[in-house]
Formats: C-alpha cells, sequence, structure tokens
C-alpha cells in the first residue's frame, strides 16, 4: 500500500479549510454551531497542516499536477523545505488563532457569521496555496484570492465609513503589488511559454534583467509585506479588521510577501548581485525604524501593534538583505547565520504579534475600547489575559529567555561578527545598520513598557472598566497556545535551528546546525564557543531560583516585622487616574526627538477658553508628500476624462474612428 505523501495531507488540509468554510456559510442561521464546531475544526486542521510540514521539512521534495487551470497550464503544486517552513508557521499561528475565533466570535450575528466563517477559510486556504504553488499562474491565482478574502474580512464592519476607507486602501496597494508580482514572473518567464517555477529556475537572465526581477520583486512583495514607504495600508486595515484577523494578517499573511521574496531572490533566480543586499539591508532598517518611531506615539493599541509589525517585517528584511550579501561574496557560513535568524525572526513574529493581537481582542470585548487614553488597571479585572499578554510583550520586547530575544541576537551575532568584505563602503555600512538594528530594538523595549503598562497597570482611566470581564474558555486556549510557543521557542533555539538548517542548505547551501550545537542542545554557539553562546534553559532556570530564592529569604528573614499598609502616595491621599502617565506622556520624548520625522498637527486651547479642549495628532509625512499628489492628479485626469462622456452615440462614433486613423497612422510609421 503507497504511504501518503506530505504534500497530499497539505493538499487535504487545503480542501478541508474549504469545507470548512462553505459548512459556515450553510450554517448561519445556527450561530452556535459554527462557533462551537466549525472553528475548533479548522484549528484541528491547522493542526494537521503544521504535522504535515514539520515531517515534509526533513523529507524530500514533492510535486504534483492537478487537473485544473487552463489546458495548456495546469497548476503546479511543490512542496520543498523552504514552503514547508512557511506551511508550518501557518499551520501552528492558525491553530491559536482558530481557537480564539471560537470564543471571540460567538455573539456575532448568523448572517454575518457564517459569511465571516467562509472568509476566514478561505483566507486560510489561499495562504497555503501560495506557499505551495509552484507556478506563476497558481501562484497569482491563490495571490488573488488571499487578498480578496483578507479585503472582505478587513471590512466586516462595512457600515463604519473608516472601515470602508481602510479597506479600499488594503485593495488598491495590494493589487498595486500584484502587478509588479505579474510582470517580475513575466520578465523571469522570458517568453518561453511556460510560466512554472521549473522552467524559470533555468532560465538564464543578464544581470540587468535579474536585477529587474529582483527589484519588482521586492517591490510588489514589499507592498504586501507593509515595507516604506508601501506601508500606508497597514496601520488603517489592521484597526479596521477583527481581532483574530489582524493576528492571522500580521503573524501569518505578511509572511507571504517574506516568502515570495525568499522564492525568487534564492531559489527562482540563477544570479545574485551584492547591491541587491544593500538595496534591502537598507531599506529594512529604514522600515524598523519608521515602524518603532511611530508606533511609540501611538495612543490606539491596535495601530500600535500595526506599527511594530511594520518594524518587525524591517528586521525580517534587514537580515534578508544581509544573507544576499554574504553569499554573494562566498560567506556562506555567516550568512547561514542571518538567514536563520531571518527565518526564526518570522517565526517568533508569527506567535508573539498573533498572541498580542489577540489580547487586544480581548480587552476591546471586554471594555469597548481601542484607546489607550481610557484603558487601565485591567490586570484586577482580566487576570488570566494579563499574564498571557505579559509573555507576548516581554518576547517583543526583546527579553531572555523567551524567543524575540534569540532570533534578535543571532542577527546581531551576523552584524558583529561579520567577515571582511571587499568593498570598503560595505565594511563601514554593517556597523551603522548593527547600530541601527540596536536602537529599533531599544525603542521596541520602550513601545512594549508603554502598551503594556498603559492598558493592565495603574488604575482605570473609565469607570466601565470596572465591569470588564476576563477571556473565555475558547479565548484563553487559544492566547495560552501562542504563549506557550512563545516560551518553547524562546527555550528550545537549537532544535528550531536544526529544522532551520534544512531550508538553508536548500537556498544557500550551508547549515548553521553544526556549529550551534556543537556543545548540545543546552548551548546555542551561532559560530564558534570562543566568540559567542547563550543558554536560554540555564538562564531560565537561574531567573527562577533567584525569584523563588527571593521569596523565601524575605518570607523567613522579614516575616516578623512584615505589615500591610497603604503605599506611599507623596503625601497627596487622594490619587486619581488623571495623575498617572498616560500614553501620550510615554510617547511624547519620542516624539520630541524625532518631530522632524513627525507631521503633528495640534490644537491648543486659548488660556480664555471657558470649555478648554487639546487635540494632538501625529501624521504620516510620506502620505502628504507622496500619495496626496498621487490622488489629486488621479482625482483631475478622471475628472478630465468625465468630460468625455456626453453619453451621445455620434460622439463616440466620432472618438472610434479617430482612434481608429490614429492606429492607422502610426501603423503606416512603424512600416
Amino acid at each position: 500500500m503507497q504511504s501518503v505523501l506530505p504534500i497530499d495531507l497539505v493538499s487535504i488540509a487545503i480542501l478541508c479549510w474549504l469545507a470548512l468554510g462553505f459548512l459556515g456559510l450553510a450554517l448561519q442561521r445556527k450561530p452556535q454551531l459554527i462557533t462551537a464546531f466549525v472553528f475548533p475544526a479548522g484549528a484541528a486542521v491547522a493542526l494537521l497542516l503544521a504535522a504535515a510540514a514539520l515531517g515534509a521539512l526533513s523529507g524530500p521534495d514533492s510535486v504534483a499536477v492537478l487537473p485544473l487551470g487552463l489546458p495548456d497550464l495546469p497548476f503546479h503544486l511543490r512542496l520543498d523545505p523552504l514552503s514547508a517552513f512557511f506551511l508550518l508557521l501557518l499551520g501552528a499561528v492558525s491553530l491559536g488563532i482558530s481557537f480564539y475565533s471560537a470564543g471571540y466570535f460567538r455573539t456575532m450575528e448568523g448572517g454575518t457569521l457564517g459569511l465571516l466563517c467562509l472568509e476566514y477559510h478561505v483566507f486560510l486556504a489561499s495562504m497555503a496555496l501560495v506557499f505551495l504553488a509552484d507556478d506563476a499562474y497558481l501562484f497569482m491565482v491563490a495571490w488573488e484570492t488571499m487578498a480578496l478574502s483578507s479585503y472582505f474580512l478587513v471590512t466586516t464592519d462595512h457600515k463604519v465609513p473608516e472601515i470602508r476607507r481602510a479597506g479600499f486602501l488594503y485593495l488598491l496597494v495590494a493589487h498595486v503589488g500584484a502587478i509588479a508580482i505579474l510582470m517580475c514572473f513575466g520578465v523571469m518567464q522570458g517568453g518561453h511559454g511556460d510560466y512554472s517555477f521549473a522552467t524559470m529556475r533555468h532560465a538564464h537572465l543578464t544581470p540587468f534583467w535579474a536585477s529587474a526581477t529582483f527589484l519588482l520583486a521586492l517591490f510588489g512583495f514589499g507592498a504586501k509585506a507593509g515595507v516604506l514607504p508601501l506601508h500606508i495600508w497597514l496601520p488603517e486595515a489592521h484597526p479596521a479588521a477583527p481581532s483574530p484577523v489582524s493576528a492571522l494578517m500580521s503573524g501569518v499573511m505578511l509572511k507571504t510577501a517574506i516568502y515570495g521574496i525568499l522564492r525568487v531572490s534564492f531559489d527562482l533566480l540563477g544570479v545574485q548581485l551584492w547591491w541587491w543586499g544593500t538595496v534591502a539591508l537598507a531599506l529594512g532598517l529604514a522600515t524598523a525604524l519608521f515602524g518603532v518611531m511611530f508606533a511609540a506615539v501611538q495612543a490606539d493599541m491596535k495601530r500600535l501593534l500595526a506599527y511594530s509589525s511594520i518594524e518587525n517585517i524591517g528586521i525580517i528584511l534587514a537580515g534578508i538583505g544581509l544573507t544576499i550579501t554574504f553569499h554573494t561574496f562566498g560567506k556562506d557560513a555567516i550568512a547561514a547565520l542571518s538567514l536563520t535568524a531571518t527565518l526564526y525572526h518570522a517565526l517568533n513574529h508569527a506567535f508573539m504579534k498573533g498572541l498580542l493581537f489577540l489580547g487586544t481582542g480581548s480587552v476591546f470585548h471586554a471594555t469597548g475600547e481601542r484607546s489607550l487614553g481610557k484603558l487601565g488597571g485591567l490586570i484586577h479585572r482580566m487576570p488570566i489575559v494579563s499574564i498571557l499578554v505579559l509573555v507576548g510583550t516581554l518576547a517583543i520586547a526583546g527579553l531572555p529567555p523567551l524567543n524575540g530575544f534569540v532570533s534578535e541576537w543571532l542577527l546581531l551575532q551576523a552584524f558583529l561578527l561579520s567577515p571582511g568584505l571587499p568593498h570598503p563602503y560595505l565594511n563601514m555600512l554593517i556597523p551603522v545598520a548593527a547600530a541601527a538594528l540596536i536602537l529599533a530594538a531599544a525603542l521596541a523595549a520602550y513601545v512594549m513598557v508603554k502598551f503594556y503598562g498603559v492598558i493592565f497597570l495603574g488604575q482605570p482611566r473609565e469607570e466601565k472598566l470596572h465591569e470588564a470581564h476576563d477571556a473565555g474558555l475558547w479565548e484563553r486556549l487559544g492566547l495560552t497556545w501562542l504563549a506557550l510557543g512563545c516560551v518553547l521557542l524562546g527555550l528550545f533555539p537549537v532544535f528550531v535551528i536544526l529544522h532551520i538548517d534544512f531550508v538553508t542548505q536548500g537556498l544557500i547551501g550551508q547549515r548553521l546546525g553544526t556549529s550551534a550545537a556543537r556543545t548540545g542542545w543546552l548551548l546555542l554557539t551561532p559560530i564558534h564557543p570562543e566568540r559567542a553562546s547563550y543558554g536560554p534553559l540555564i538562564l531560565f532556570l537561574i531567573i527562577i531560583t533567584g525569584v523563588v530564592f527571593t521569596l523565601f529569604a524575605v518570607k523567613k528573614l522579614f516575616h516578623v516585622r512584615l505589615r500591610r499598609g497603604p503605599a506611599w502616595d507623596c503625601g497627596f491621599p487622594e490619587q486619581t487616574s488623571r495623575m498617572q502617565d498616560s500614553a501620550d506622556g510615554f510617547g511624547q520624548p519620542i516624539r520630541q526627538i524625532f518631530e522632524i520625522f513627525f507631521g503633528i498637527v495640534r490644537e491648543v486651547p486659548s488660556p480664555f477658553d471657558k470649555h478648554p479642549h487639546y487635540h494632538g495628532e501625529t501624521r504620516d509625512r510620506l502620505w502628504d508628500v507622496l500619495y496626496l499628489p498621487i490622488a489629486r492628479a488621479a482625482e483631475k485626469i478622471s475628472v478630465l476624462i468625465g468630460k468625455l462622456q456626453h453619453g451621445r452615440i455620434h460622439l463616440y462614433l466620432m472618438y472610434s474612428f479617430l482612434t481608429l486613423l490614429a492606429l492607422l497612422a502610426l501603423l503606416a510609421f512603424i512600416r
């Protein structure tokens, strides 16, 4: 009996997701069944997908041709280590998000919930098909299906004008990027008549056309990832979408763009140039710094996380640029280190940001507020959520021994252990880039202090917060799964790196695990033990031992003199929530230091105003510089074209006749 291949299991998982989506639509009059059965079943399918992808990482490549598509353009599937890694990311993260969705959407109306269930599972299936596609035709079909399904998910609450505008902006940028991706595949296809990736791998492009392909891919996939200056949709769409959808978009959908850049740069293109890495590195660091600066001044918790996603995507893109640079100069050992850190951070960010977006969903459900200025003190009303969100907060702040520290530390080691390169400007750029990475990581920790402190600590800023409630069972299950992932990915990095090795071996022909696990699974050594090493489990045990010993010592030595009393109030006993630091107060130093990058709008009341009102807004200067002129030009062109439409048939016939004459004249000129 022939054994079932991993690609067959992945295909079954995709079909099951589609079937569950249509089942949810059929059950729209029974919303309890959708939340109690369909979404948990979707989580089970995600577990199947993750297991199949994990098995495929170490196995041989498997391919399939589907009896679908056009007569001469059938759909090709291929499961290799790169696609298996991202399918594992999709399955592992969507497992927790689907569990959470079963509780989050329980109060939604049946008709809306049934449609959302269909869109949700089509979104999952289309992302899996993006990772599995082995030809440009299927890739673009899956890519556009992913864009459309996510657009409808973003505009779930379409009656709100701001949400409709956010959805339109997202769809517009997504299709501009899709055109660039299509042109990228067209250049690689080169008129051979075959759009399969197998043919593109054997295409011999000149350096000029290879560079054009890379730049088109960077633009097209960068639009989906939110890379500067194509980021404008992300801070609008993420807050507009329901929290589980925001978690999927930030945690997984942005990684489809990272997958596309890696697939084109390291697999489909047979040649690489060193300056590609420089462009990606500079663009990634600029994106990271931009994202973290704007995250620091946000007063909406979901917009803050959206800008934080821009920052982390910038770090991942910088890692890709560093890998290209090292690989083109034959420094494959250090290239394997930077690529491992890049893939590790993509996996970590999926868990961390998924956890934080789901946490904000629980806060919004319990309070009805997204504004940081109206939250506070929720650790007393939502203790389970506050503990689980704290795990994600510490992880994304880059604190050991959680997962965010490991990937950022590995990437920093790639910068610090950088060998001498033949270009002096590159040798000067690498230390500057390392300093920019450290600055972004430090500001990210600052942002997370603001995020967690304002929401959960201190006193409630609104009276209704006293009625907040903790998350339900399904939500706790999803949050716990993602928090557990943050812990395990941080404590056992050697096991993760040994699995990432299959991807780095396939892309650049080099492994990191032989050096990373040289001293055993307890100690992580990126290159050599004498250069750098890190023992997360040992550090974790030291932290736990120190905390337990401190508590024991305090209890034994000071229990006689222990007495309870109110905290010191600086001599003013009537403390109120207005006296604690606000979200704007946290962001004020960053706003002042980097004021040149912000478009700050202030409305300051007059001293004689009987009802004073202060309003401050931080706007994106790139919107005013780049996109407003384009919007105004498009509006003027539309007005001019509109003047041609008079509704008179003889004018339209005249337009056709003049067009025909112009074409005949052009044909005669060419001949």
